[in-house]
Protein backbone atom coordinates (compact mmCIF):
# COMPACT_ATOMS: atom_id res chain seq x y z
CA UNK A 1 0.00 0.00 0.00
CA UNK A 2 1.47 3.01 -1.42
CA UNK A 3 1.43 6.22 0.52
CA UNK A 4 1.37 9.64 0.30
CA UNK A 5 4.58 12.04 1.28
CA UNK A 6 3.68 14.46 4.31
CA UNK A 7 3.24 18.04 2.95
CA UNK A 8 1.97 21.35 4.48
CA UNK A 9 0.48 24.21 3.24
CA UNK A 10 0.14 27.78 4.95
CA UNK A 11 -2.70 30.24 4.38
CA UNK A 12 -3.27 33.62 5.48
CA UNK A 13 -6.31 34.67 7.42
CA UNK A 14 -7.50 37.92 9.05
CA UNK A 15 -5.31 40.56 11.18
CA UNK A 16 -2.11 37.90 11.22
CA UNK A 17 -3.56 34.41 11.94
CA UNK A 18 -2.35 31.97 9.42
CA UNK A 19 -3.86 28.22 9.18
CA UNK A 20 -1.29 25.92 8.86
CA UNK A 21 -3.12 22.60 6.48
CA UNK A 22 -1.07 19.57 7.35
CA UNK A 23 -1.66 16.86 4.53
CA UNK A 24 -0.41 12.76 3.63
CA UNK A 25 0.94 10.31 5.55
CA UNK A 26 3.82 11.72 8.66
CA UNK A 27 4.98 8.37 9.60
CA UNK A 28 8.30 6.65 9.65
CA UNK A 29 10.49 6.41 6.26
CA UNK A 30 8.84 9.75 4.58
CA UNK A 31 10.77 12.74 4.24
CA UNK A 32 9.36 15.38 6.22
CA UNK A 33 9.06 19.09 4.70
CA UNK A 34 11.86 20.99 5.89
CA UNK A 35 10.66 22.93 9.24
CA UNK A 36 13.60 25.83 8.27
CA UNK A 37 11.38 26.94 5.32
CA UNK A 38 8.04 27.45 6.85
CA UNK A 39 10.16 29.65 9.94
CA UNK A 40 11.67 31.35 6.71
CA UNK A 41 8.37 32.00 5.46
CA UNK A 42 6.76 32.61 9.04
CA UNK A 43 9.32 35.05 9.37
CA UNK A 44 8.20 37.16 6.50
CA UNK A 45 4.36 37.77 8.02
CA UNK A 46 3.38 39.49 11.07
CA UNK A 47 2.47 36.59 12.51
CA UNK A 48 0.31 36.92 15.73
CA UNK A 49 -1.55 33.46 15.59
CA UNK A 50 -0.98 29.94 14.17
CA UNK A 51 -3.69 27.39 13.65
CA UNK A 52 -2.58 24.53 12.74
CA UNK A 53 -5.00 22.29 10.73
CA UNK A 54 -5.14 18.47 10.12
CA UNK A 55 -8.31 18.01 8.69
CA UNK A 56 -6.42 16.08 5.58
CA UNK A 57 -4.11 14.01 7.09
CA UNK A 58 -3.42 10.53 6.71
CA UNK A 59 -1.09 8.09 8.85
CA UNK A 60 0.67 9.58 11.49
CA UNK A 61 3.23 8.81 14.79
CA UNK A 62 5.88 10.04 16.08
CA UNK A 63 6.98 11.85 13.17
CA UNK A 64 3.96 14.44 13.38
CA UNK A 65 4.30 14.70 16.68
CA UNK A 66 7.72 15.97 16.79
CA UNK A 67 7.07 18.77 13.90
CA UNK A 68 3.86 19.84 16.07
CA UNK A 69 6.13 20.04 18.76
CA UNK A 70 8.35 22.22 16.77
CA UNK A 71 5.58 24.50 15.72
CA UNK A 72 4.55 25.10 19.25
CA UNK A 73 8.10 26.00 20.40
CA UNK A 74 8.38 28.41 17.49
CA UNK A 75 5.26 30.08 18.68
CA UNK A 76 6.54 30.27 22.56
CA UNK A 77 9.60 31.32 21.43
CA UNK A 78 8.08 34.43 19.54
CA UNK A 79 4.98 35.26 21.99
CA UNK A 80 2.85 33.69 18.86
CA UNK A 81 -0.93 32.02 20.34
CA UNK A 82 -0.83 28.16 18.55
CA UNK A 83 -3.75 26.31 18.06
CA UNK A 84 -4.92 23.12 16.69
CA UNK A 85 -8.16 21.88 14.57
CA UNK A 86 -9.00 18.54 13.47
CA UNK A 87 -6.38 16.73 14.45
CA UNK A 88 -5.87 13.12 15.10
CA UNK A 89 -7.37 11.62 18.31
CA UNK A 90 -4.91 11.23 20.89
CA UNK A 91 -2.23 13.99 19.69
CA UNK A 92 -3.82 17.03 21.66
CA UNK A 93 -3.34 15.53 24.41
CA UNK A 94 0.15 14.08 23.77
CA UNK A 95 1.23 17.58 23.07
CA UNK A 96 -0.24 18.79 26.00
CA UNK A 97 1.62 16.31 28.08
CA UNK A 98 5.12 17.29 26.18
CA UNK A 99 4.72 20.89 26.68
CA UNK A 100 3.45 20.57 30.38
CA UNK A 101 7.19 21.06 31.53
CA UNK A 102 8.85 24.62 29.92
CA UNK A 103 12.16 24.15 28.37
CA UNK A 104 14.84 24.37 30.47
CA UNK A 105 17.01 27.42 29.70
CA UNK A 106 20.59 27.62 31.33
CA UNK A 107 20.73 31.41 32.87
CA UNK A 108 23.10 33.21 31.01
CA UNK A 109 26.69 33.95 33.47
CA UNK A 110 27.66 37.47 32.47
CA UNK A 111 31.47 37.29 33.28
CA UNK A 112 31.89 40.15 35.92
CA UNK A 113 34.67 41.67 37.57
CA UNK A 114 36.69 39.53 40.03
CA UNK A 115 35.11 42.23 42.93
CA UNK A 116 32.34 41.73 42.29
CA UNK A 117 33.50 38.21 44.33
CA UNK A 118 33.90 40.07 47.12
CA UNK A 119 30.34 41.65 47.77
CA UNK A 120 29.79 40.76 51.55
CA UNK A 121 26.26 39.83 50.74
CA UNK A 122 26.96 37.39 48.47
CA UNK A 123 30.05 35.88 50.45
CA UNK A 124 27.76 35.88 53.78
CA UNK A 125 24.86 34.39 52.17
CA UNK A 126 27.47 31.25 50.76
CA UNK A 127 29.01 31.03 53.84
CA UNK A 128 25.35 30.74 55.37
CA UNK A 129 24.27 27.91 52.95
CA UNK A 130 27.20 26.18 53.37
CA UNK A 131 26.89 25.59 57.54
CA UNK A 132 23.25 25.02 56.82
CA UNK A 133 24.23 21.92 53.84
CA UNK A 134 27.15 20.79 56.45
CA UNK A 135 24.63 20.47 59.78
CA UNK A 136 21.99 18.97 57.74
CA UNK A 137 24.73 16.16 56.57
CA UNK A 138 26.45 16.27 60.31
CA UNK A 139 23.23 15.48 61.69
CA UNK A 140 22.13 12.74 59.40
CA UNK A 141 25.82 11.28 60.21
CA UNK A 142 24.74 11.52 63.35
CA UNK A 143 21.50 9.37 63.21
CA UNK A 144 23.08 6.97 61.04
CA UNK A 145 26.05 6.43 63.79
CA UNK A 146 23.33 6.45 66.73
CA UNK A 147 21.83 3.23 64.71
CA UNK A 148 24.42 1.67 64.39
CA UNK A 149 25.37 1.59 67.70
CA UNK A 150 22.11 0.59 68.88
CA UNK A 151 22.38 -2.25 66.24
CA UNK A 152 19.66 -0.86 64.11
CA UNK A 153 21.19 0.38 61.23
CA UNK A 154 21.69 -1.30 57.69
CA UNK A 155 25.08 -0.83 57.52
CA UNK A 156 26.94 -4.04 55.96
CA UNK A 157 29.99 -5.27 57.37
CA UNK A 158 30.90 -6.82 54.22
CA UNK A 159 31.12 -3.09 52.92
CA UNK A 160 33.35 -1.38 55.79
CA UNK A 161 36.09 -4.65 54.80
CA UNK A 162 36.47 -3.33 51.45
CA UNK A 163 36.48 0.25 52.05
CA UNK A 164 39.02 -0.56 54.73
CA UNK A 165 40.99 -2.74 51.80
CA UNK A 166 41.19 0.21 49.68
CA UNK A 167 41.91 2.88 52.29
CA UNK A 168 44.14 1.02 53.98
CA UNK A 169 46.77 -1.43 51.46
CA UNK A 170 46.41 0.03 48.43
CA UNK A 171 47.74 3.44 49.92
CA UNK A 172 51.11 1.81 50.91
CA UNK A 173 53.30 2.35 48.10
CA UNK A 174 52.29 6.83 47.99
CA UNK A 175 52.02 6.27 52.19
CA UNK A 176 55.99 5.27 51.74
CA UNK A 177 57.31 6.94 49.30
CA UNK A 178 56.11 10.63 50.60
CA UNK A 179 56.77 9.51 54.37
CA UNK A 180 60.50 8.70 53.47
CA UNK A 181 60.98 11.95 51.59
CA UNK A 182 59.12 14.14 54.34
CA UNK A 183 61.59 12.53 56.84
CA UNK A 184 64.78 13.52 54.65
CA UNK A 185 63.47 16.60 54.34
CA UNK A 186 62.65 17.50 57.77
CA UNK A 187 66.69 16.30 58.63
CA UNK A 188 67.69 18.24 55.87
CA UNK A 189 67.02 21.41 57.32
CA UNK A 190 67.19 20.92 60.66
CA UNK A 191 70.66 19.44 59.79
CA UNK A 192 71.82 22.93 57.80
CA UNK A 193 70.65 25.05 60.98
CA UNK A 194 72.27 22.73 63.98
CA UNK A 195 76.05 22.26 62.13
CA UNK A 196 75.94 26.02 62.61
CA UNK A 197 76.57 24.87 67.05
CA UNK A 198 77.72 21.61 65.81
CA UNK A 199 74.66 19.55 67.54
CA UNK A 200 73.84 17.71 64.95
CA UNK A 201 73.07 14.58 66.87
CA UNK A 202 69.93 16.79 67.57
CA UNK A 203 68.86 16.31 63.96
CA UNK A 204 67.31 12.84 65.53
CA UNK A 205 65.24 14.27 68.00
CA UNK A 206 63.89 17.25 65.24
CA UNK A 207 62.74 14.33 63.03
CA UNK A 208 61.26 12.31 65.62
CA UNK A 209 58.98 15.02 66.85
CA UNK A 210 58.25 16.35 63.74
CA UNK A 211 56.66 13.21 62.46
CA UNK A 212 55.01 12.14 65.48
CA UNK A 213 53.51 15.22 66.51
CA UNK A 214 52.71 16.58 62.72
CA UNK A 215 53.96 15.78 59.67
CA UNK A 216 53.69 12.06 59.77
CA UNK A 217 49.64 12.18 60.31
CA UNK A 218 49.69 15.83 58.23
CA UNK A 219 50.90 14.36 55.05
CA UNK A 220 49.51 11.06 54.94
CA UNK A 221 45.67 13.15 55.94
CA UNK A 222 47.11 15.08 52.60
CA UNK A 223 47.72 11.97 50.21
CA UNK A 224 44.07 10.39 51.79
CA UNK A 225 42.05 13.17 50.79
CA UNK A 226 43.39 13.68 47.48
CA UNK A 227 43.43 9.41 46.98
CA UNK A 228 40.27 8.72 49.25
CA UNK A 229 38.37 11.49 49.40
CA UNK A 230 38.10 11.84 45.98
CA UNK A 231 37.39 8.62 45.18
CA UNK A 232 34.37 8.27 47.57
CA UNK A 233 33.01 11.54 45.94
CA UNK A 234 33.41 10.26 42.38
CA UNK A 235 32.09 6.91 43.43
CA UNK A 236 28.59 8.25 45.33
CA UNK A 237 28.09 11.11 42.67
CA UNK A 238 28.49 8.96 39.80
CA UNK A 239 25.83 6.56 42.27
CA UNK A 240 23.62 9.72 41.75
CA UNK A 241 23.69 10.13 38.38
CA UNK A 242 23.24 6.98 37.92
CA UNK A 243 19.83 7.37 40.29
CA UNK A 244 21.34 4.54 42.26
CA UNK A 245 20.81 6.61 45.55
CA UNK A 246 17.06 7.28 44.60
CA UNK A 247 16.76 3.46 43.97
CA UNK A 248 18.10 2.89 47.45
CA UNK A 249 15.92 5.15 49.59
CA UNK A 250 12.98 4.07 47.47
CA UNK A 251 13.82 0.10 49.12
CA UNK A 252 13.45 1.96 52.53
CA UNK A 253 16.99 2.17 53.32
CA UNK A 254 19.08 5.30 54.21
CA UNK A 255 21.98 5.63 52.25
CA UNK A 256 23.86 8.01 55.33
CA UNK A 257 23.83 4.35 56.81
CA UNK A 258 24.37 2.18 53.49
CA UNK A 259 27.10 4.26 52.03
CA UNK A 260 28.01 6.65 54.04
CA UNK A 261 29.07 5.04 57.65
CA UNK A 262 31.02 2.12 56.00
CA UNK A 263 33.53 4.40 54.11
CA UNK A 264 33.62 6.72 57.50
CA UNK A 265 34.47 3.77 59.63
CA UNK A 266 37.06 2.25 57.36
CA UNK A 267 38.95 5.83 57.84
CA UNK A 268 38.82 6.11 61.59
CA UNK A 269 40.31 2.30 61.43
CA UNK A 270 42.87 2.49 58.62
CA UNK A 271 43.68 6.63 59.61
CA UNK A 272 45.49 5.96 62.89
CA UNK A 273 47.59 2.86 61.45
CA UNK A 274 48.48 4.57 58.32
CA UNK A 275 50.01 7.54 60.69
CA UNK A 276 52.17 4.80 62.70
CA UNK A 277 53.57 3.78 59.15
CA UNK A 278 54.02 6.94 57.91
CA UNK A 279 55.72 7.98 61.43
CA UNK A 280 58.19 4.90 61.34
CA UNK A 281 58.99 5.16 57.62
CA UNK A 282 59.70 9.10 58.49
CA UNK A 283 62.22 8.59 60.93
CA UNK A 284 64.48 5.91 58.50
CA UNK A 285 64.38 8.78 56.12
CA UNK A 286 65.84 10.93 58.50
CA UNK A 287 67.80 8.62 59.49
CA UNK A 288 69.44 8.11 56.10
CA UNK A 289 70.08 12.02 55.59
CA UNK A 290 71.80 11.69 59.64
CA UNK A 291 74.19 9.17 58.25
CA UNK A 292 75.31 11.12 55.40
CA UNK A 293 76.03 13.43 58.19
CA UNK A 294 78.90 10.67 59.84
CA UNK A 295 76.00 9.96 62.81
CA UNK A 296 75.96 6.36 63.27
CA UNK A 297 72.56 4.47 62.83
CA UNK A 298 72.99 3.89 66.72
CA UNK A 299 73.41 6.98 67.92
CA UNK A 300 70.73 8.34 65.72
CA UNK A 301 68.74 5.34 67.28
CA UNK A 302 69.69 6.65 71.08
CA UNK A 303 68.49 9.61 70.44
CA UNK A 304 65.73 9.23 69.23
CA UNK A 305 64.37 6.98 71.88
CA UNK A 306 65.04 9.61 74.61
CA UNK A 307 62.35 11.95 72.73
CA UNK A 308 60.01 9.38 71.71
CA UNK A 309 57.15 9.73 74.09
CA UNK A 310 53.53 8.24 74.58
CA UNK A 311 52.60 12.44 74.67
CA UNK A 312 53.71 12.49 71.25
CA UNK A 313 52.02 9.57 70.15
CA UNK A 314 49.01 10.50 71.16
CA UNK A 315 48.74 13.59 69.49
CA UNK A 316 49.42 12.39 65.99
CA UNK A 317 46.52 9.60 66.48
CA UNK A 318 44.37 11.94 67.81
CA UNK A 319 44.70 14.16 65.20
CA UNK A 320 44.92 11.47 62.91
CA UNK A 321 40.96 10.13 63.80
CA UNK A 322 39.81 13.90 63.81
CA UNK A 323 41.10 13.91 60.26
CA UNK A 324 39.75 11.02 59.04
CA UNK A 325 36.21 11.89 60.02
CA UNK A 326 36.88 15.71 57.81
CA UNK A 327 38.17 13.68 54.95
CA UNK A 328 35.25 11.40 55.00
CA UNK A 329 32.48 13.67 55.81
CA UNK A 330 34.46 16.23 53.04
CA UNK A 331 34.05 13.24 50.41
CA UNK A 332 30.92 11.49 51.09
CA UNK A 333 29.07 14.73 51.14
CA UNK A 334 30.18 16.19 47.75
CA UNK A 335 29.40 13.15 46.57
CA UNK A 336 25.81 12.73 47.98
CA UNK A 337 24.93 16.26 46.46
CA UNK A 338 26.64 15.91 43.64
CA UNK A 339 24.67 17.14 40.29
CA UNK A 340 23.69 14.10 38.10
CA UNK A 341 26.01 14.42 35.19
CA UNK A 342 29.72 13.68 33.96
CA UNK A 343 30.22 17.21 34.85
CA UNK A 344 29.18 17.66 38.11
CA UNK A 345 30.65 14.26 39.34
CA UNK A 346 34.11 15.82 38.29
CA UNK A 347 32.86 18.57 40.76
CA UNK A 348 32.19 16.97 43.43
CA UNK A 349 35.69 15.02 43.67
CA UNK A 350 37.40 18.70 42.99
CA UNK A 351 35.10 20.34 45.98
CA UNK A 352 35.93 16.88 48.29
CA UNK A 353 39.84 17.74 47.56
CA UNK A 354 39.78 21.04 48.22
CA UNK A 355 37.62 21.01 51.10
CA UNK A 356 39.22 18.05 52.52
CA UNK A 357 42.51 20.18 52.48
CA UNK A 358 40.96 23.24 53.72
CA UNK A 359 39.39 21.51 56.65
CA UNK A 360 42.18 19.50 57.45
CA UNK A 361 44.44 23.02 57.74
CA UNK A 362 41.83 24.68 59.77
CA UNK A 363 41.76 21.54 62.20
CA UNK A 364 45.25 21.23 62.47
CA UNK A 365 45.94 24.37 63.56
CA UNK A 366 43.32 25.14 66.00
CA UNK A 367 44.43 21.49 67.53
CA UNK A 368 47.75 22.64 67.53
CA UNK A 369 46.78 25.41 69.87
CA UNK A 370 44.39 23.89 72.09
CA UNK A 371 47.22 20.99 72.83
CA UNK A 372 49.74 23.98 73.39
CA UNK A 373 47.37 25.82 75.72
CA UNK A 374 46.99 22.22 77.70
CA UNK A 375 50.62 21.92 77.90
CA UNK A 376 50.89 18.90 76.19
Amino acid sequence: MSSTPPAYSLLAGNQGTYSLVLSGDWVQGQRNPNFAELTNSLDTTELTALAVDGSALGDWDSQLMAFLLRCHDYCLARDITFNSRNLPEGTDKLLAVATAVKPYHAPDKKRRAWLGNLNPTQLLSGISQEIRLSLGFIGDLTIAMAKLITGRSNTRLTDFRNFCYQAGPNAFGIISLTSILVGMILAYLGAVQLQQFGAEIYVANLVVIGMLREMGVLMTAVVMAGRTGAAYAAQLGTMQTNEEIDAIRTMGISPMEFLVVPRMLALIVIMPLLTIYADLLGIIGGGIVAAGMGIAPSQYMIQGETTLTITHVSVGLTKALVFAVLIAMAGCRAGMNSGRSSAAVGQAATNAVVTSIVYLIVADASINILFQQLNI
